[in-house]
């Protein structure tokens, strides 16, 4: 369990940081994070409450779906938003093109790392992860569900004043195949019975 938990807490905490990244490189966002980014610049909270806000209000629609949170689920709710407001103070806003790219492209990377992380801890997906295998559980298509969530808060997102741009396209096109590539490298294996657990 100790070393899911600490692959759980380093997943989130460069998720956080992730996003902080793709923030200040001012380069457009993933459609989660224009929503997120609209919202905040709306109502006047920062992004990391907002990502935290918005994680506690998609997790209520888990209940209708009969989901249930896991350790990884309540902790995403907590630390990601916290950790993309720390990583926003530390970072200065950039005004020369080359650095914000580099910012993007590891903000990509960490991200993709991040996510293989905290999925492949098993103890339990994010809630806006959840969100859509619930939806899917009931019986649609997966890449349907998540095509349509995420197309949905990228409109809102954009129509409140989020980041779209470059790093939108280069997000949505990259995340797949790089998570692709770290989620069956970082995922802990469950243990079996010779191992001293029950299959």
């Amino acid at each position: 369990m100790s070393s899911r938990l600490l692959r759980l807490f380093t997943g989130l905490v460069l998720f956080g940081v992730s996003l902080g990244l793709m923030v200040r490189a001012d380069l457009g966002l993933g459609p989660w994070d224009v929503f997120h980014q609209g919202v905040a610049d709306r109502i006047g909270l920062s992004i990391g409450l907002v990502v935290n806000l918005t994680a506690v209000v998609v997790l209520l629609l888990w209940i209708p779906l009969r989901q249930r949170p896991g350790i990884g689920t309540v902790a995403n709710v907590v630390v990601v938003g916290l950790v993309t407001d720390g990583t926003l103070w530390l970072l200065p806003d950039l005004d020369a093109l080359a650095p914000r790219i580099a910012l993007l492209v590891a903000g990509i990377l960490a991200n993709a790392v991040a996510t293989g992380l905290y999925v492949g801890a098993g103890l339990g997906p994010g809630p806006r992860d959840g969100l859509m295998t619930g939806l899917a559980a009931r019986g649609h298509s997966i890449r349907l569900v998540r095509t349509g969530i995420e197309l949905t808060v990228l409109a809102i997102g954009f129509l409140l004043g989020g980041s779209v741009g470059v790093g939108t396209i280069a997000y949505a096109l990259a995340i797949g195949p790089l998570v692709g590539v770290f989620l069956p490298r970082l995922t802990i294996a469950p243990r079996t019975a010779a191992e001293g657990e029950p299959a």
